[in-house]
């Protein structure tokens, strides 16, 4: 881990642009933070690239559309292929792990994905952290602006209209949500650096 700056790495995947907008917001809620820089890492091709920029982060914020209740192929196809980074005595253990996920239905059963992120980085030695948001869009009173209006503490949701483009979903609220995600596991990870240095 670096001792100076905070790298939070937004490791992701996305089907058709949905994703990666979210991807986005939460690199720059992240960025947003004095001290730390964020580095979106594209999944689709695993290069030796790819696996040094996870290496050298603090924090590691997953990502992927929820296809069929479970994260898509290609970020699986990423996860199997960590098992090199597991068997060298677990190479991302106590990095702070996140996660985030996108899906055309309201529920669409994306807290699968979000525990299939968790349990992930748990065996990777990874520790989570969650969105600190109370649930949006639960009151009467309430708006669907709300943020966190989906209402998940595992990490941040977003849905995107299978009939609406990328550049027009998912809605910014939600956009929004995904933002603080990043801001808060940015500002977890300087938090842990300091009490790491200070051990």
């Amino acid at each position: 881990m670096s001792t100076e700056t905070a790298r939070v790495a937004i490791a992701y995947h996305s089907g058709r642009g949905h994703t990666a907008r979210q991807a986005e917001a939460v690199a720059a809620g992240a960025a947003a933070v004095p001290g730390v820089v964020a580095d979106l890492v594209a999944l689709d091709e695993l290069t030796d690239e790819l696996w040094d920029r996870l290496d050298a982060a603090d924090a590691i914020i997953f990502g992927a559309p929820t296809y069929m209740g479970s994260p898509s192929a290609v970020f699986k196809a990423f996860a199997e292929a960590s098992v090199k980074v597991w068997a060298a005595d677990l190479g991302w253990r106590d990095k702070l792990a996140a996660g985030f996920t996108n899906s055309k239905a309201m529920a669409g059963d994306k807290l699968n994905t979000l525990v299939d992120f968790s349990v992930f980085a748990a065996q990777h030695g990874m520790i989570w952290v969650g969105l600190d948001l109370y649930p949006g869009w639960a009151e009467s009173t309430a708006s669907i602006e709300d943020l966190n209006r989906l209402g998940s503490w595992l990490g941040a949701t977003a849905q995107s209209d299978a009939d609406v483009s990328a550049e027009k979903a998912p809605p910014e609220t939600d956009l929004r949500t995904a933002a603080y995600l990043g801001e808060r596991v940015a500002k977890v990870t300087l938090r842990h650096l300091r009490g790491s240095l200070a051990a």
